[in-house]
């Protein structure tokens, strides 16, 4: 794990591994570099693979002024900072859920950074029962006190839509989630985040943000299962990018894991297009 500094004084952790075309992964809301753990491990084209934790996520620092700085604006000024940083022209972007509103976020910001982008299960209309169920558990300690009673709550809570998915994997995805201390299990990511969303209000008009990647190499994916991204949006995305690459994961919901092979596949198209 690596460190850099950003602009107003914040340290954060990254991770770069491997050679090759230079993508970066960025995570959902609350989640942290160790998401792409997964794709990480069976990555189906040679890369350097960069995976950021966000401000007040994973091992980065927390902001002392939450509410002003836990928003797409700034983190997507920190993952320009940190192609600075890198002495990196471009990238293309992995973004989970807001990794993606942030990859969009910065088509308008700064689109020669970007060489392509794979949305995981995000677009630009946010389904408000996925919202909703994030809101019941966004910064909040986690009832469960060991990462094996965690476990089981995520294999309740997400069953339905992760087919296979068994509580011995749930274990996995809890220690990459939350810590255990002999307290009980605190959260891997900055709780203050829960103000910084309540204060946001309702979400923007994203359909400009996914429209200036046009020209962008873009791929996306949706978990057949999803409460975030639904269908009918998928679709809407796939007409309004004809050359996008999709696919759909089966038995998947919010998130897909980017090992399946569905996911993987789509990974892979997305490098044979950035390179041709």
């Amino acid at each position: 794990m690596k460190r850099f500094t950003t602009s107003d004084g914040l340290s954060l952790a990254y991770d770069d591994q491997g050679e090759g075309v230079p993508v970066l992964c960025l995570p959902g809301l609350t989640r942290n570099m160790e998401d792409f753990t997964p794709l990480a491990g069976n990555l189906p084209r040679p890369c350097r693979l960069i995976r950021l934790d966000l401000r007040g996520r994973g091992a980065s620092d927390h902001d002392p002024d939450p509410v002003a700085n836990y928003t797409v604006p700034v983190e997507s000024r920190d993952v320009i900072e940190l192609l600075d940083h890198l002495g990196l022209d471009e990238v293309v972007i992995v973004g989970t859920s807001r990794g993606g509103i942030i990859a969009m976020v910065l088509a308008a910001m700064a689109k020669e950074r970007l060489a392509g982008v794979l949305l995981n299960d995000i677009g630009p209309e946010i389904d408000a029962k996925g919202l909703g169920n994030i809101m019941t558990y966004l910064g909040r300690t986690p009832a469960a006190k060991t990462l094996d009673q965690a476990a089981r709550g995520l294999a309740r809570f997400y069953g339905p839509s992760f087919a296979g998915v068994d509580e011995a994997a749930w274990r996995v995805w809890a220690a990459r989630w939350y810590e255990e201390r002999p307290d009980g299990l605190h959260l891997r990511y900055d709780p203050a985040l829960r103000d910084a969303v309540e204060a946001g209000g309702a979400a923007p008009d994203l359909w400009p943000f996914f429209e200036a990647l046009d020209g962008v190499p873009l791929a996306a994916l949706r978990g057949a299962n999803s409460d975030l991204l639904s269908a009918e949006t998928f679709e809407k995305m796939k007409g309004a990018r004809p050359d996008m690459i999709a696919a759909t994961v089966p038995g998947r919901g919010h998130v897909p894991f980017l090992d399946e092979e569905e996911s993987l596949d789509v990974f892979a198209r997305l490098l044979d297009a950035v390179t041709a």
